[in-house]
């Protein structure tokens, strides 16, 4: 059964399943240089996708459209023709729905109409968090906290027989974090409802500031006193029924906070409500939990939604104790829902069974015409380890596009980490701000030495602390609070970049490198080796045995 899975709106994407394989998923962003969060708002796209792989859209059995809250302001077409088109909702409609589909009819590929299946969206993102996790593949159940933009925490509990809705953890929709950024710190000046990336800058940006007891006190008491209350006024809030009461509540929230801590320093405000939010977390989710001791299997977590991509918190939940193990996927954003609805469908049919799938699921390279100036030589592991040990940034494209929004080796900007100053280095070629950090990827049996707690964190979701002696050596990959968002990669991986980081080890005894994503400020991944050269602000770029490098004008 092939299962053909679509994401429209931002974050588009389009994921082909096959008898329980991913077969590939494709990021909008991810091709031809398109901006960070490009929507799929042309249904051409679908049908050229699956042309990539040798298909038709009458290959496909079944076509699952994510659910979403808007119903207008995304104009879709097919080729040049307008098409209209139904989905589900954002949550499901009642405590037994997670798994109820709506059927449409009317999605046009090709010019021709095929029926399809939508799921909420809340349903993609736990189908693609508990299908991905080990827990799946081991036969176990999970609970499973879905967090997103326009929703309170939910927390649910999944097994291979069904899931179930158990309650929302605390009435803040996700939203709340980058929201803290419109009255906070260095982005008032933007919409936070507007840049989706700002809650993870908000992320690092913290690191600049402390959290004080003065300041999470304040906080805690007008959320109990404004949103958390069962008064009147937080009524509708309460609700989830409204995008626009939920925001214009947050909003005077954060009016009120201001007046109240207008002598404190913006950096540690924002600290100081990360706090309050990670506490608020833990506190109730523990409070939930005592409520339900009785639920089969072993106590593991699934964490999904944006706010999954807050390592911070990750990290929090998994040094709890309440859990004995956590699982984030790759992909918590919306950029796995195109996987989400696929799985959605998958779990509707046969339970939530595990999915077969890599993390290297995305467009493969393509080819460009490589501007004139830049020539090419022959270039091992071996000798592309000299070149970054001589303190040369390399743009490395290998194999296919990582899924999701971090760079894991296969589209990165790698670089030794041994120098003080890389890290504003690789940040000023990629016009990011100065306190944003800069990841590490290390061979994953060197990293319990190096990070603490150093566990094997395959796709940089995690918080770990770098060593004390070794903050001196890994200089650029040190965050301004000692913290590192690590990658690990077993040595022997196959994966070329695994044979890259051997090859350094045994140069310079550091098992690790610098590791940014390869892209242009704003855009998805280079998609090929001609894009990485026309950007051209890194004057080295491998791929495929070949080393290329821009000549010097005589």
């Amino acid at each position: 059964m092939r299962i053909c899975g679509i994401k429209l709106g931002h974050d588009g994407a389009i994921a082909l399943i096959e008898a329980g394989r991913l077969i590939f998923c494709v990021e909008r962003e991810k091709r031809g240089n398109n901006r960070r969060y490009q929507a799929i708002d042309n249904f051409d796209a679908i049908v050229n996708d699956l042309a990539e792989h040798g298909l038709d859209p009458r290959d496909v059995d079944l076509f699952v459209v994510d659910g979403a809250w808007w119903r207008d302001g995304l104009r879709l077409r097919s080729g040049a023709e307008p098409v209209s088109l139904q989905w589900a909702s954002y949550v499901e409609s009642h405590p037994d729905g997670i798994l109820a589909p709506y059927g449409g009819v009317g999605l046009i590929l090709d010019g021709r109409s095929f029926p399809y299946r939508s799921y909420p969206h809340v349903t993609g993102h736990l189908a693609a968090a508990f299908c991905t996790s080990p827990f799946a593949r081991a036969g176990q159940d999970a609970f499973a906290l879905i967090w997103d933009g326009i929703i309170f925490p939910r927390l649910y509990y999944v097994g291979r027989g069904g899931a179930q809705f158990i309650e929302y953890l605390f009435p803040l929709i996700g939203q709340v974090y980058a929201a803290a950024a419109d009255h906070f710190g260095p982005y008032t000046s933007r919409s936070s409802w507007d840049d989706l990336g700002v809650a993870g800058k908000l992320m690092a940006y913290i690191a600049l500031g402390s959290a004080d007891e003065e300041s999470i006190a304040v906080f805690r008491g007008l959320y109990e006193e404004r949103l958390a209350a069962t008064v009147q006024h937080a009524a509708n809030y309460h609700a989830e029924s409204s995008v626009d009461c939920s925001l214009a509540a947050i909003h005077d929230f954060f009016h009120a906070s201001a007046i109240r801590l207008k002598a404190k320093r913006a950096e540690d405000v924002l600290a100081s409500f990360h706090c309050f939010l990670e506490r608020l977390l833990i506190q109730n989710l523990t409070t939930i939990l005592q409520q339900y001791p009785r639920l089969p299997g072993s106590r593991n977590l699934c964490i999904a939604g944006g706010c999954a991509l807050n390592i911070k918190w990750n990290s929090a939940l998994r040094v709890s104790g309440l859990f004995d193990a956590v699982w984030v996927p790759p992909f918590p954003n919306d950029s796995g829902a195109a996987i989400g609805a696929a799985c959605s469908a998958m779990a509707a049919d046969n339970g939530f069974v595990p999915l077969d799938w890599s993390v290297y699921s995305g467009p493969a390279l393509q080819c460009g015409d490589v501007p004139p100036e830049w020539e090419a030589t022959p270039c091992s592991m071996r000798d592309l380890a000299v070149v970054l040990a001589s303190n040369k940034p390399v743009v490395f494209l290998a194999g296919r596009a990582e899924l999701g929004p971090r760079a894991l080796g296969g589209r990165s900007i790698l670089a030794a980490a041994t120098s003080g100053g890389m890290k504003n280095y690789l940040n000023d070629i990629k016009l990011r701000e100065y306190f944003r950090p800069v990841a590490p990827i290390c061979l994953e049996d060197r990293a319990p030495s190096i990070f603490a707690p150093g566990t094997p964190d395959p796709y940089m979701l995690f918080d770990h602390s770098t060593r004390a002696e070794w903050r001196d050596k890994v200089p650029a990959i040190v965050h301004l609070d000692g913290s590192a968002r690590l990658q690990t990669i077993p040595r022997t991986s196959q994966h070329e970049v695994a044979e890259l980081l051997v090859e350094y080890e045994k140069l310079t005894s550091i098992p690790l490198l610098c590791n940014t994503s390869a892209n242009q400020n704003g855009r998805g991944f280079f998609p090929d080796v001609a894009s990485a050269c026309r950007w051209g602000r890194v004057k080295h770029v491998w791929s495929g045995g070949l080393l290329w490098t821009k000549r010097t004008p005589n």
